[in-house]
């Protein structure tokens, strides 16, 4: 599914504002998907922002973004929910407590570190933590690995590629990926 692009400022706001309300009042969330990866040094993405929560944080997350004033939506898929900005807004938040449908836990919002994001000390998810559920995510259905090369190559120094490969091994199409990223020199 195509999502629609928006505007970089409108996208850092709801950023922040996310951020600020989660951190102030909120379950503890990490910043995930792609705006994770931009921290990093990506490409800055123009269709969301992700965070993640722990599963059974997940209406705490709920109650705390709609008290900012968010719109909550809840889509059909069970593993996360969406906020917009306003009631007749894009959708520019999706917080999710399942990846790949394993629920979010302690443990992997422990791996998050806390960065700088736009004036804002929030934990981050690493970029390996970030690439490993991307490539995950991959199938017969959604395999377009070109939108992954421009992060994956400008991440590519600060990826644990040893165990993006482990954490992988099990997704043909993502072993298909890395072993391009061999032979494109990109894990050199």
């Amino acid at each position: 599914m195509s999502h629609p692009s928006l505007p970089h400022d409108v996208l850092r706001e709801a950023l922040k504002r996310a951020a600020s309300a989660l951190k102030a009042d909120g379950p503890p969330f990490a910043l995930a998907g792609s705006y994770a990866l931009w921290v990093h040094g990506a490409p800055e993405p123009v269709h969301d922002v992700d965070f993640v929560v722990a599963e059974h944080d997940a209406e705490a997350a709920v109650a705390t973004l709609s008290k900012a004033g968010f719109d909550i939506r809840r889509p059909r898929e069970e593993w996360l929910f969406k906020a917009a900005l306003s009631v007749d807004g894009p959708v520019v938040i999706d917080v999710l407590h399942q990846i790949n449908r394993v629920p979010v836990d302690g443990a992997l919002l422990e791996r998050a570190e806390t960065q700088d994001v736009l004036a804002l000390a929030i934990p981050v998810l690493p970029p390996t933590e970030v690439l490993t559920q991307k490539l995950r995510a991959l199938h017969e259905h959604h395999c377009d690995f070109a939108t992954l090369f421009p992060p994956v190559r400008a991440v590519r120094e600060q990826l644990d590629w040893p165990r993006l490969r482990q954490m992988t091994a099990e997704n043909p199409f993502a072993v298909a990926f890395l072993s391009l990223c061999d032979s494109l020199g990109i894990t050199a």
